[in-house]
C-alpha cells in the first residue's frame, strides 16, 4: 500500500511522530509538518550533491516558498514515510513535491511542495541552477544513482 503512494518517489525518509510534535489540541502541530517534509527534501538534495557544492563553492539552494495540504490529523505514536521527487525544473528554481504516509492511518497524512531557488550564498543573489545539480535531478527522477552529482566542475559555471 504504502509503494503505490510513494512509487514515483525517488526519495523517501522514515521518521517517528514524537509526543513532542504534538500540541494543545492533541495532534501533530501544523508547522511539524513542514520539518517533515524538510527531512525528505534535505535527503534529496544531499543525493544529488546541492548541500556539497553548498560548502565547496556557495551554491546551495534556498527555500522561497512552501505549502501544505492535511488530510489526516498525526497523533504519537506513529511511524512515517515522507517522499520527495521534483515535479518542475526551471532555470533557477525547482519545485519539489512531497507526500507524507502514516502507517497508523494506513493513507496519506498530507501533500505539499516547495519552490527552492538556486542561490549563491557569496554574492547573495539566485543564479541559475548549475548543470552538475540538473544532470543529478534528472538521473534521480530517472530512477538512477546520480553519478558523480558534482563531476568536474567547470569554472563558467556559475
Amino acid at each position: 500500500m504504502f509503494d503505490a503512494l510513494l512509487q514515483s518517489y525517488p526519495v523517501v525518509v522514515e521518521w517517528d511522530v514524537a509526543w513532542g510534535d504534538m500540541d494543545a489540541y492533541g495532534h501533530v502541530n501544523n508547522v511539524v509538518y513542514f520539518r517533515y517534509f524538510e527531512q525528505a527534501r534535505i535527503a534529496y538534495l544531499e543525493r544529488i550533491g546541492w548541500l556539497k557544492l553548498k560548502e565547496e563553492r556557495g551554491l546551495g539552494p534556498i527555500v522561497a516558498s512552501t505549502s501544505a495540504r492535511y488530510r489526516k490529523a498525526l497523533v504519537y505514536p506513529d511511524h512515517l514515510w515522507i517522499g520527495a521527487k521534483a515535479v518542475e525544473v526551471l532555470h533557477d528554481r525547482v519545485r519539489f513535491a512531497y507526500r507524507l504516509v502514516s502507517r497508523k492511518h494506513q493513507a496519506l497524512a498530507a501533500e505539499g511542495d516547495v519552490v527552492v531557488v538556486s542561490y549563491d550564498y557569496h554574492r547573495g543573489e539566485k543564479v541559475p541552477i548549475p548543470e552538475t545539480i540538473r544532470a543529478a535531478i534528472a538521473a534521480l527522477e530517472a530512477g538512477g544513482a546520480p553519478e558523480h552529482p558534482l563531476g568536474e566542475s567547470s569554472a563558467t559555471e556559475p
